[in-house]
C-alpha cells in the first residue's frame, strides 16, 4: 500500500494526490455519493406503478417522477461545475450530497405527488453537485502517475451501480413500500459527508464568479432541448419541434453571450483545445450509441424473442458488467497510452459488438446473446477511463470543475440524443425497427472511433495533472 507523502505543485500550491489510507476514504466518499445519484436515475422506474398506485396519479404523470430529476441535474451540472472552480471542488460536493441526503428523507415523506416531485427537484440539484465535480476531485485524490487508475475505478462504480439499479429496486420493493427506495440514501448519505468532511483534499480556486444571465440561459437552453427531445418518445412532433427550435435560439444567443465574457459559464475556451473538443465529440458519440442498444435490445428480447421480464433483465446484464471488469483495465492503460488509441480500439469493438447483434439469427440461444453483449460491453469500458481521463487532463488544474461539468453534460445529450432517435425509429418503422437501431448504434460508435483516433495525430498522450 502506497504511503508515501504526496508531491506539492508548485504553481497551484496543490498536492498531487492524497497518501493512502487517505486516498482510501476520499474515494470511498466519492463512490458511495456516486453510487446513490446513479442509482436514483434508475430505481425509480421500476416503482412508477407503485407509485401512481398509491399517489393516485395516472401512469403518465408519473413519470414526472424521474423526468424533473434529471431536468434538475441537466440545467444545474454546469452552473455547480463553474462554482466548483470558484469555491472548491470539496465544497460543492459536500453542499451537493447534503442537500441530495435531504431532499431524500422528503422523497420518502412526501405524502402527495406535489411534494414528491418538488423533492425529486431537491435530489436532482444535489445529483448535480456531486456530478458536476466528482471527476474533478479525482483528479486531485489520485497522484498523476495513477489518475488513470482513479478514473477507471470510477467508471467501475458507475458500471456496476447501472446494472445493479432495477435489482436493487426490484429487492426493496419486494419487502417495503417505495418510500425505502429514498430511505436507504440517508444513512449511505451521512456517512459519506462525515468521511468526505475528513478526507476531501483542498483543490486551486479561479476568480470566476457566477453570471446570472449565464445561469439563466444555460437552464433554457438545456432545459428546452433535453424536455423536447424526450417528447419525441410522445409520437407528436409539435412540441418537440417548437422546444427543440427554441433551445436552438436559446443556444445561439447563449454562446455568443458567452464570447463577450472573460470568464465564461460554458468553456468555451476549452472547446478550442483539439483534444478536450474531440474527447467530447467521442463522449457523445458514445454515450447515443448505448442508449439506442439499452432501449432497443429489451423490446427485442421480450417481444420479438419472447423472453420474460426476468429473462429480458438477466440478458442486459453482461454488458454492464463487462464495463465493470474493462473499465479498471483501461484506466490503468491510460496511465500510459495514448487516449485516442484506447477510444478508438473501444468503440472499434462497440462497433463490432453491435453488428454481431444486428445479425443474431431467428432463434438465437442465451449463450449467443452474452457473449455478443460482452464484447459491446467490452468495447465500452476500453473506451470510456481513458475518454474521461483525457477530457479532464486537457484542462488547467484549476479549470477541472469546468471540464468534469462538460464530461456529465456530454453524456447526459448522448443518452437524450440516443433514446430520441430510438423513439423516433419506434415511431417510424413497421414492424420491428430493433435492427435498424442496432445498426445505427454501431455507425455512431464508429463517428467516435474516428474522432477518438484523431486525437493521437493532435499529440492526445497520457498526462497527468
Amino acid at each position: 500500500m502506497d504511503t508515501t507523502s504526496p508531491r506539492t505543485s508548485p504553481a497551484a500550491g496543490i498536492t498531487d494526490g492524497l497518501p493512502n489510507p487517505e486516498r482510501l476514504l476520499a474515494f470511498l466518499a466519492i463512490a458511495i455519493a456516486l453510487t446513490m445519484a446513479v442509482l436514483d436515475s434508475a430505481i425509480v422506474n421500476v416503482a412508477l406503478p407503485v407509485m401512481a398506485r398509491e399517489l393516485q396519479v395516472d401512469p403518465a404523470t408519473t413519470v414526472w417522477a424521474v423526468n424533473a430529476y434529471q431536468l434538475a441535474i441537466t440545467v444545474s451540472l454546469l452552473p455547480l461545475a463553474s462554482l466548483g472552480d470558484s469555491l472548491g471542488y470539496r465544497r460543492i460536493y459536500w453542499a451537493g450530497l447534503l442537500v441530495f441526503t435531504l431532499s431524500s428523507l422528503g422523497c420518502a415523506l412526501a405524502g402527495s405527488f406535489p411534494m414528491l416531485i418538488a423533492a425529486r427537484v431537491l435530489q436532482g440539484f444535489g445529483a448535480a453537485g456531486i456530478m458536476s465535480v466528482n471527476i474533478a476531485l479525482v483528479r486531485f485524490i489520485y497522484p498523476s502517475k495513477l489518475l488513470g487508475r482513479g478514473v477507471g475505478n470510477t467508471a467501475l462504480v458507475v458500471a456496476i451501480s447501472s446494472a445493479a439499479g432495477p435489482t436493487v429496486a426490484a429487492a426493496i420493493l419486494s419487502v417495503a413500500s417505495w418510500s425505502w427506495l429514498f430511505l436507504i440514501n440517508v444513512p449511505l448519505g451521512i456517512f459519506a459527508l462525515i468521511v468526505a468532511a475528513r478526507t476531501l483534499p483542498d483543490t486551486p480556486r479561479s476568480a470566476r464568479r457566477l453570471d446570472g444571465w449565464s445561469v439563466g440561459l444555460n437552464a433554457l437552453t438545456f432545459g428546452l432541448l433535453i424536455t423536447g427531445i424526450d417528447a419525441l418518445s410522445t409520437g407528436s412532433f409539435t412540441y418537440p419541434f417548437i422546444a427543440i427550435a427554441g433551445a436552438v435560439v436559446a443556444g445561439f444567443v447563449f454562446v455568443r453571450y458567452q464570447l463577450s465574457l472573460a470568464m465564461p459559464l460554458l468553456p468555451l475556451d476549452l472547446l478550442r483545445l483539439p483534444v478536450f473538443a474531440l474527447s467530447m465529440m467521442t463522449s457523445i458519440c458514445s454515450f447515443a450509441t448505448q442508449a439506442l442498444a439499452t432501449l432497443a435490445l429489451p423490446f427485442y428480447f421480450h417481444d420479438e424473442l419472447g423472453r420474460s421480464v426476468a429473462e429480458t433483465g438477466m440478458l442486459m446484464t453482461p454488458w454492464p458488467l463487462a464495463i465493470a471488469v474493462a473499465a479498471p483495465i483501461a484506466g490503468r492503460l491510460a496511465d500510459r497510452f495514448s487516449p485516442g488509441l484506447l477510444g478508438g480500439l473501444g468503440l472499434a469493438t462497440l462497433s463490432g459488438g453491435l453488428a454481431l447483434v444486428a445479425m443474431l439469427p431467428d432463434n438465437p440461444s442465451t449463450a449467443d446473446i452474452i457473449w455478443r453483449l460482452t464484447i459491446c460491453g467490452l468495447g465500452f469500458g476500453l473506451f470510456q477511463s481513458p475518454n474521461n481521463k483525457a477530457i479532464i487532463t486537457s484542462a488547467p488544474p484549476e479549470r477541472s470543475g469546468g471540464a468534469s461539468g462538460m464530461q456529465s453534460s456530454a453524456r447526459l445529450v448522448g443518452q437524450s440524443l440516443g433514446a430520441a432517435m430510438a423513439a423516433v425509429l419506434f415511431g417510424l418503422v413497421s414492424g420491428s425497427p430493433t435492427t435498424i437501431i442496432l445498426w445505427l448504434g454501431a455507425c455512431l460508435s464508429l463517428i467516435g472511433c474516428v474522432t477518438s483516433s484523431l486525437r493521437i495525430l493532435r499529440g492526445g498522450r497520457p498526462s497527468g495533472r
